[in-house]
């Protein structure tokens, strides 16, 4: 009964509401949303007396893997940049130089507000509520990629999805690797950040900086 009752959830959170989100008939702002989603992951784990509350923060593990890691975003933020610069030049640095004042905010806020609660969601939470079901480690890899690839439906484009299971795989593995949800998060908004800033951020909001864009200028 048990593990019908996490089947139907797993489905409800990681299937359902993705796809109810994405065909709504009225655009929800997201990030409340996934607030909400934050807190019924917390709620469950800090129920669950097997779970290592450590590991949603475990900053100890950051400074052994910073270089390593710093050497990889590098080598893939010139990656996206040439991407940009080649395929979508208008795009390039576009935020930066249209709302730099709110481009600062976004990054300070994003990592806080969206990258550690998605962290929770498709790390914590996902590792240790269905671990029963993917036996091995990179099987529960590459579930929570898929899974936080999916949730991408929303912003309604394919670059979303595919950039996204791809920064799921190297942040699920982290947090495997690690068992740090802090060294994960300070990965995953390193991505995400720079995809902001070099001009596909576009991509990755549901209107929310366009809007305040907007208001800006007035």
């Amino acid at each position: 009964m048990q593990r019908i009752a996490l089947i139907l959830e797993f489905l409800l959170l990681f299937v359902g509401l993705p796809l109810g989100y994405r065909f709504a008939p009225v655009r929800i702002p997201a990030l409340p949303v996934l607030w909400v989603i934050t807190a019924y992951a917390l709620w469950q784990l800090m129920r669950d007396a097997r779970f290592d509350r450590g590991r949603l923060w475990n900053i100890g593990a950051l400074p052994g893997r910073v270089g390593l890691i710093l050497a990889i975003f590098v080598v893939v933020a010139v990656v996206i940049w040439l991407g940009v610069r080649r395929f979508a030049p208008e795009l390039e640095w576009g935020f930066v130089r249209s709302h730099p004042g709110f481009w600062a905010i976004v990054m300070v806020a994003y990592p806080v507000l969206s990258v550690y609660p998605q962290g929770i969601i498709y790390r914590a939470f996902f590792f240790e509520r269905y671990g029963a079901f993917f036996p091995s480690r990179w099987a529960m890899i590459l579930a929570s990629a898929a899974a936080f690839a999916f949730m991408h439906l929303i912003f309604r484009n394919w670059l979303a999805v595919g950039l996204t299971f791809a920064g799921g795989l190297l942040f699920a593995w982290r947090y495997a690797e690690t068992g740090s949800l802090a060294t994960s998060s300070f990965e995953h908004a390193l991505y995400g950040c720079w995809l902001f800033t070099v001009g596909l951020g576009q991509y990755f909001y549901h209107g929310m900086i366009a809007t305040v864009g907007s208001a800006l200028k007035r």
